[in-house]
C-alpha cells in the first residue's frame, strides 16, 4: 500500500472518530447492522463462494497456459470468440459480485484482454440463469426478459468499451504478456488438466446451490444431494492433486491461493462493513439510509430516478438471488418500472467491496470507467424500458 493511501485512510479514521456521533442511537443500530452483515457473509459467501474461487484462481495462475489465455481472451483472440466465451463462463458460474473477482483477477494477471476480462467479470454475477427465471416469475415476464437481453448485451458492449478507451495500454501491456516467458511443461496429459479445473468449477457450483422456491423437481433433487457431491468433488481433488501434481506444484498453487485472498479479503470485509453500515442487510432495515429514502428516489421513470436506482445499487452489497426480494420490497414502496431493470443490470455486478479490489487488479481509472459504464448503460437501458412498459 502507497504511503499517500495510508495517510488517506487515517485522515479518514480519525475524522470519522471524531467527528461520528457514536452516541445516537441511530449510529449505534447502524455500526450493529455492519458487523452483523459481515458475520452474515462471512458464514454465507466465504467458505462456499470465496474459497472454492480463490484456489481455481490460484490454479489459473499456474496451470493454465499462458499463451491459451492470451488465444482465447488476449487483444489479438477473434471478438466473437473471446466475448463469447467470456459471457457463457460467466452464465455457467453464476457467481456474486464478490466471488467472481479471484477467477476475474487471475484471467487478467495472466494475460487476458481488458475486454473480455470485464466481459466476463460483468457476466460473472449479471448473467445468472437461477436469478433470472426467480425475476420473470416473482417481478413479471417482461422485467425477467429484459433483465437477461440487457446483461448479455452489456457483458459484450461493455468490454468492447473498455478494450476501446484502453487500446494503447492494452497493446502495450499485450506486448509485456508476449514476452513474458514460456509456460513450464508439466507433463500431465490435457484430460487431467481439464478435470482437475472441472473437478473445482462444480465445486464452486454445487456448493453454493441455493434452495429452489419449489420442493419438487430437478433443482430441488440437486440441492438434496449438494453436500454429498461436494464432499464426493473434494475426495477427487485430493486424489488428483496427490497423483498427478508433484508436491513443488502444490505448494505452488497453495502460495497463489494465498496471494489472492491477502489481496482480496481485506479490501472484501472492509467494504462490507461500509455498505452494512449504509444500507443495512436485504432483510433489515436498519442502516443509515431508510429503504423508504431509496424508494422515495426511484419512483416513476424519469431520467433522474433511474440514474439515482443505478448508481445506489452499484453501492449495495447483493448476494446472488437477494436482489429479486429486495426489488420486491422497494417495488412495493413506489419503485418504477424503469428504476428496477436499471437496479437490476447495475447491482448483481457491482458492490463497494467489488470496486475496491476491482481498483487493486485495474488500477483507479480502469475501474472508474468500468462503474460509470455500467451506471450510465443501466440508466439508459432503464429509461428506454420505463417508456416502452409505461
Amino acid at each position: 500500500m502507497k504511503k499517500t493511501t495510508k495517510f488517506v485512510i487515517f485522515i479518514v479514521v480519525f475524522l470519522g472518530a471524531f467527528f461520528i456521533p457514536f452516541e445516537t442511537e441511530k449510529i449505534q443500530e447502524a455500526l450493529l447492522e455492519a458487523f452483523h452483515m459481515l458475520q452474515e457473509y462471512a458464514r454465507e459467501h466465504v467458505l462456499f463462494c470465496l474459497i472454492p474461487a480463490f484456489f481455481i484462481a490460484g490454479a489459473i495462475a499456474n496451470f493454465i497456459s499462458q499463451q491459451a489465455v492470451i488465444k482465447y481472451f488476449g487483444g489479438q483472440a477473434k471478438k466473437i470468440v473471446s466475448y463469447t466465451v467470456a459471457s457463457v463462463s460467466g452464465m455457467i458460474l453464476a457467481v456474486c459480485s464478490c466471488t467472481v473477482l479471484p477467477l476475474f483477477s487471475g484471467i487478467y494477471k495472466r494475460g487476458a484482454g481488458i475486454g473480455p476480462a470485464t466481459a466476463f467479470l460483468y457476466s460473472g454475477p449479471a448473467i445468472n440463469i437461477l436469478a433470472i427465471i426467480l425475476t420473470a416469475r416473482i417481478l413479471g415476464w417482461q422485467l425477467g426478459l429484459a433483465r437477461a437481453v440487457g446483461s448479455i448485451i452489456f457483458a459484450v458492449v461493455i468490454g468492447l468499451l473498455m478494450a476501446f478507451i484502453f487500446r494503447k495500454e492494452e497493446k502495450e501491456r499485450q506486448k509485456g504478456a508476449l514476452n513474458f516467458g514460456q509456460d513450464i511443461d508439466t507433463g500431465r496429459k490435457g484430460y487431467q488438466n481439464i478435470l482437475y479445473f472441472v473437478v473445482m468449477i462444480l465445486i464452486l457450483i454445487f456448493a453454493t446451490w441455493s434452495k429452489p422456491e419449489n420442493n419438487s423437481g430437478f433443482w430441488h433433487v440437486i440441492f438434496t444431494i449438494k453436500w454429498p457431491l461436494v464432499i464426493s468433488l473434494l475426495v477427487a481433488l485430493f486424489l488428483i492433486a496427490k497423483f498427478w501434481f508433484k508436491k513443488d506444484e502444490v505448494k505452488s498453487w497453495f502460495e497463489s491461493t494465498w496471494q489472492f485472498a491477502e489481496q482480496i479479503l481485506p479490501l472484501l470485509f472492509a467494504g462490507v462493513l461500509i455498505a452494512g453500515f449504509l444500507m443495512g442487510r436485504p432483510e433489515s432495515d436498519m442502516g443509515l439510509i431508510p429503504a423508504e429514502w431509496v424508494a422515495r428516489f426511484v419512483g416513476g421513470n424519469s431520467v433522474l430516478a433511474n440514474f439515482t436506482a443505478s448508481i445506489l445499487s452499484a453501492f449495495m452489497y447483493f448476494a446472488t438471488l437477494t436482489e429479486v426480494p429486495i426489488l420486491q420490497g422497494l417495488r412495493g414502496l413506489g419503485m418504477g418500472e424503469g428504476p428496477s431493470l436499471a437496479m437490476l443490470l447495475s447491482g448483481p455486478a457491482l458492490s463497494l467491496p467489488n470496486m475496491l479490489v476491482i481498483r487493486s487488479v485495474l488500477g483507479t481509472k480502469k475501474t472508474v470507467v468500468f462503474v460509470l459504464l455500467v451506471v450510465v448503460m443501466a440508466t439508459i437501458a432503464g429509461t428506454i424500458y420505463g417508456v416502452i412498459i409505461g
